[in-house]
């Protein structure tokens, strides 16, 4: 008998792997197929270690503000699993997913033998059910991890991005940037715009997508953008889009991302005309939760799910341009196959005080608070730290020492934001939330 509710499914497809990530594409293929091999008619495939998100976030408020109905998939999910499929705008209710992961699963047992699919396989192939379902335009996918053997890489991008590779999951993608560019570089197809949104597009990267025959489109190479003081500039050739505005998302990093959004939007043009003053709408109006997102009240809180260095960097240069703050509070929590000694490093002398928490009672990957404070320690820190018993407890803490002068940071992972928003007044979806973040990547 399959399960009845949302939360039943959930721990459901939560038992049908032994492990979290089984990276290939065989078994998941093989019931996407018999599903159909569903999609959307129109789909932006979009990776990178860091970045991609928001750069979904930016693409699909862009096209719902030119009247487009779009779809859009992401992961992982802060308070509850319907963030993760959203239709024109709106997170999935419950009835809707229940109805695909049941679709997913008789497409599971149709075989010999019953194809043993992660949590995050079963998600993706529900999402892709749900948006064949409907009278989509346009579908925007954020892979999970890496891209050639990610389960959203079944899904042929007219459009592909990769925003940034750097570090991360290198127990699966490798240990240098070469090999873990190599992965994300098979969201690419032949014939088809393969957008590189970030500097020094490793050789991997580059080759791979000549060896395709892919339309290969970089920063500064295809595209480039201009900072003014209160505005910025898209500068594509005939594309080129000028005096927009910031985008709504905070940190001038986003301005990468927003140009590689901005640059898959040329690329459909033909297909899905978008005016400036649509564009305009969408940057002003995106939102995309737990990414430099500020709480409102005093002090002020910043949550970032800030989990590896390239991301810690990208923090570190967006504090830097907020306002000054008389005190700086940090509220920390990782995962322990992430590069824990290397994010501290980037952010160690941000913070007047670190207010620990160990993640092990959220996740088997979680690191307890022994593991972080060491780490803090080893820097030379000891003296800033303060050990707590859960995320919770850490930013009780740290909003009880910190005046309203003062900032407030938490980061370090999913896990750790899930937690302050949940804690957070006035947040949506209070009387329904999930407290898994999920059993996958991040």
């Amino acid at each position: 008998m399959n399960p009845g509710t949302l939360e039943e499914w959930l721990d459901f497809i939560g038992r049908q792997h032994s492990a979290e990530i089984d990276m290939g594409l065989d078994r998941v293929r093989a019931v996407w197929q018999r599903m159909g091999s569903p999609q959307a008619p129109l789909n932006i495939v979009v990776g990178g270690t860091n970045g991609k998100g928001s750069t979904c976030a930016m693409l699909e408020s862009i096209y719902r503000a030119a009247g487009y109905r779009t779809g859009f998939y992401s992961s992982p999910h802060f308070l509850r699993f319907n963030e993760r499929v959203r239709i024109g705008g709106r997170e999935v209710a419950d009835a809707p997913l229940v109805a695909a992961f049941a679709a997913v699963e008789r497409a599971r047992q149709a075989g010999t033998r019953p194809e043993p699919l992660t949590y995050f396989e079963f998600a993706t192939l529900a999402a892709l059910h749900l948006f064949a379902s409907e009278p989509l335009d346009i579908g925007i996918l954020e892979v999970g991890l890496g891209g050639r053997l990610d389960a959203v890489n079944l899904v042929d991008g007219d459009v592909a991005i990769v925003v940034s590779v750097d570090l991360d999951h290198q127990s699966y993608l490798g240990d240098t940037r070469e090999a873990i560019g190599f992965e994300k570089a098979h969201l690419f197809r032949a014939g088809r715009p393969a957008i590189f949104a970030d500097l020094a597009p490793p050789r991997t990267v580059v080759e791979h997508a000549a060896s395709l025959g892919a339309q290969w489109i970089a920063l500064e190479q295809g595209y480039t953008y201009r900072v003014l003081e209160s505005q910025w500039d898209f500068i594509a050739g005939a594309h080129a889009r000028r005096a927009l505005p910031l985008p709504a998302l905070r940190g001038r990093y986003q301005l990468k991302n927003a140009a590689s959004a901005l640059m898959a939007v040329a690329c459909l043009e033909a297909r899905l005309p978008v005016s400036i003053g649509h564009i305009k709408r969408g940057l002003l109006e995106v939102e995309w939760p737990g990414r430099m997102q500020v709480l409102p009240g005093q002090p002020a809180v910043v949550l970032d799910v800030a989990h590896n260095p390239h991301a810690a960097r990208a923090l570190d240069q967006a504090l830097g341009g907020m306002p000054f703050a008389q005190n700086s509070f940090a509220v920390f929590g990782m995962l322990r196959d992430k590069a824990i000694a290397g994010v501290i490093s980037v952010l160690k002398d941000r913070f007047d005080h670190w207010f620990v928490a160990g993640l092990d009672g959220e996740s088997a990957r979680g690191a307890t608070v022994k593991e972080v404070s060491a780490a803090l320690a080893a820097q030379g820190l000891s003296s800033r730290v303060s050990g707590h018993l859960d995320i919770a407890s850490a930013y009780a803490a740290a909003r009880e020492r910190a005046g309203p002068n003062d900032r407030i940071v938490a980061f370090g992972s999913f896990f750790t934001v899930a937690e302050i928003l949940r804690l957070a007044p006035n947040r949506p979806h209070a009387a329904a939330d999930d407290r898994s973040t999920g059993t996958d990547h991040r």
